[in-house]
């Protein structure tokens, strides 16, 4: 069975930094796409970032490009988004999520078509 837990969501002003955390379990890195994706008040949810399976490339969508890490701890089976220079427009739900290295969406780079999924954690950013 599949589980992720997220953390280190809070508040912080316009230019600060956060570091959230996804524990996993029930899942191997090794055979397992990881990713973050969002949603804000209103808005539809975006796909923030993704690892492939086995530490493999990381990508990331436009708006946080150059501000946000996505990165992995195979010993703490632990997933992080280091978040920095956040902007107000970054408020959000931030969920971690995972998928099977043979599953489709693990080759689209797209955490939003990932099977698995935490119960997100509140970023909030103001100005």
């Amino acid at each position: 069975q599949v589980l992720l837990v997220e953390s280190g969501g809070g508040s912080v002003q316009a230019g600060g930094s956060l570091r959230l955390s996804c524990a996993a379990s029930g899942v191997s890195f090794s055979n397992h796409c990881m990713g973050w994706f969002r949603q804000a008040p209103g808005k539809e949810r975006e796909g923030v970032a993704t690892i492939g399976f086995g530490g493999g490339r990381t990508y990331y969508s436009d708006s946080v490009k150059g501000r946000f890490t996505i990165s992995q701890d195979n010993a703490k089976n632990t997933v992080y988004l280091q978040m920095n220079s956040l902007k107000p427009e970054d408020t959000a739900m931030y969920y971690c999520a995972a998928d099977q290295w043979f599953s489709p969406s693990c080759a689209s780079h797209d955490a939003l078509k990932y099977n698995y999924q935490g119960q997100g954690t509140q970023v909030t950013v103001s100005s």
